[in-house]
C-alpha cells in the first residue's frame, strides 16, 4: 500500500474523488496528508471528516518558499510518503520538494497540454472558443505545467459552453481519470 499526500488550495473534489476510491477499496493508496496553503478552504474540513492529518500553512508566515517546503518536507518523511499529489494545488512546486520527490509528485490540469497551462485553463478554452478541450495528469518539473504527461482525454465543448457547465464536464472526466492513473502508477512500483 503507497502512501499519498494531497496538496490542494480549495475546495478539494478532487482530493475527495481519490478518498472515495481509496475508501471503495479501488486506489491501493492511504492517504496520510493534506497540505493546504489556504487556511479556511473546504478541502481541510473534507480531510478533518475522514480523520486525515491536515498541514495547513499560509505562505506569507514564511521568509521563503524554500522555508515553508522544508517544513512540509519534514512532514512527508515523517509520514514516510511514497507519492505527492496535486489536486487543485495552486503554488508552483519549489526545488526543495522537487529534489525530494523527483518523479513523484504528480498534477492534474484542466486542459489538454501543453494548451493552456496555468491559471484559469477552463476559460482560456472558452475565450480561445476551441471545440476540444480535457483533463491532462503529468509528472511535475520546474515549470508551469511543462512535466511530462502521464495522461490524458478529452472533452468536447458544445454550442453555447458556459464555464460552469464545462467546469462540471472537466470535474467528471477528472473524479475518474485522476484516481485510475494514480493506481496505473503504483501498480508499476
Amino acid at each position: 500500500m503507497k502512501k499519498i499526500a494531497i496538496f490542494a488550495s480549495g475546495s478539494g473534489t478532487n482530493f475527495q474523488a481519490i478518498l472515495d476510491e481509496v475508501k471503495a477499496g479501488k486506489l491501493s493508496a492511504e492517504i496520510e496528508l493534506l497540505v493546504c496553503d489556504r487556511p479556511g478552504a473546504y478541502s481541510i474540513k473534507r480531510a478533518n471528516s475522514e480523520g486525515i492529518l491536515p498541514f495547513v500553512f499560509s505562505a506569507k508566515e514564511y521568509v521563503s518558499k524554500e522555508d515553508y517546503e522544508t517544513e512540509i518536507l519534514q512532514k512527508l518523511k515523517e509520514l514516510e510518503v511514497d507519492y505527492v499529489v496535486l489536486a487543485g494545488y495552486m503554488r508552483l512546486i519549489g526545488p526543495t520538494l522537487l529534489k525530494a520527490y523527483e518523479g513523484r509528485i504528480i498534477n492534474i490540469h484542466p486542459s489538454l497540454l501543453p494548451a493552456f497551462p496555468g491559471k484559469d485553463a477552463i476559460g482560456q478554452a472558452l475565450n480561445a472558443n476551441v471545440s476540444v478541450s480535457g483533463v491532462t495528469i503529468h509528472f511535475v518539473d520546474e515549470g508551469m505545467d511543462t512535466g511530462p504527461i502521464i495522461a490524458q482525454e478529452s472533452v468536447l465543448l458544445s454550442e453555447g459552453e458556459t464555464l460552469e457547465s464545462l467546469q462540471a464536464k472537466i470535474h467528471e472526466v477528472e473524479h475518474k481519470l485522476y484516481p485510475a492513473v494514480l493506481q496505473s502508477l503504483i501498480n508499476r512500483d
